[in-house]
């Protein structure tokens, strides 16, 4: 027999190897929700760099391979829940979930695309940019999105090559971040890293600054529940995201 309490969405989760945050916060997120699963499928990441990026740390065939196992359990979506796009240009994103659903036959998200999309709908045109990353990468990051249309008017950086010391910075080092780049009071703030610690203090934060916050592991929930045909609306308490945008 078939127990009829089994999950009904699952959503397939692609996952920098160095990441201890995003795991963790996703299951938080879906906590309430009984019907809903994340599932996560590992590639090597190690260090946030120009020259590991140039070195083809994210390279496609191994988010493939990833995505290949993901696929095993029948997942209706697989988001890349990790923020590379920024600094390599959104096209990357896109070509990787062409390339998903090409080689798995299932539809594909991910982070990133979906903050673009979210801006977009909510009208944001300047945002403040909240990340743990170094200098050679806040700057494309910047020049990218101004490039589409959105102008980063503050930004506070770490300068921490990471990945996995990226957890390491506590909750209220990127509260203080976001408290200082809402001083030119964009039309909404990005906390981008998936590896950081910021999606719990978003909803608190919201209500403080009254500037919509959005991080980046929220951002890959919303669209994976969405792409799985569920609502995102369900997921409750972790800020105005999930509430207000469709």
């Amino acid at each position: 027999m078939h127990d009829n309490a089994a999950a009904r969405y699952r959503l397939g989760m692609l996952t920098p190897s160095s990441n201890t945050v995003l795991e963790p916060m996703t299951a938080s997120m879906l906590h309430g929700l009984d019907d809903t699963t994340a599932h996560f499928g590992r590639f090597r990441v190690v260090e946030i760099s120009q020259e590991k990026t140039q070195d083809g740390q994210f390279a496609e065939e191994p988010m493939l391979q990833a995505a290949d196992l993901l696929a095993d359990a029948k997942v209706q979506t697989i988001c890349w829940n990790g923020t590379s796009a920024g600094w390599m240009g959104f096209d990357a994103d896109r070509e990787l979930c062409a390339a998903i659903t090409e080689r798995t036959g299932i539809q594909a998200c991910t982070s990133v695309l979906a903050l673009n999309e979210i801006f977009e709908q909510t009208g944001v045109k300047t945002f403040g940019l909240v990340t743990p990353y170094l200098d050679e990468i806040q700057r494309p990051i910047i020049a990218n999105y101004k490039a589409a249309g959105f102008e980063c008017v503050a930004e506070r950086h770490l300068g921490d090559r990471g990945n996995y010391s990226f957890a390491e910075h506590g909750e209220a080092t990127i509260a203080q971040m976001c408290r200082e780049v809402a001083e030119a009071r964009p039309d909404a703030i990005t906390v981008f890293c998936t590896n950081f610690r910021g999606g719990r203090i978003v909803p608190k934060l919201e209500d403080e600054l009254q500037i919509p916050i959005y991080d980046t592991v929220a951002t890959g929930v919303w669209a994976a529940l969405r792409q799985a045909g569920t609502e995102p609306g369900r997921v409750e308490g972790w800020g105005r995201l999930f509430q207000t945008v469709e």
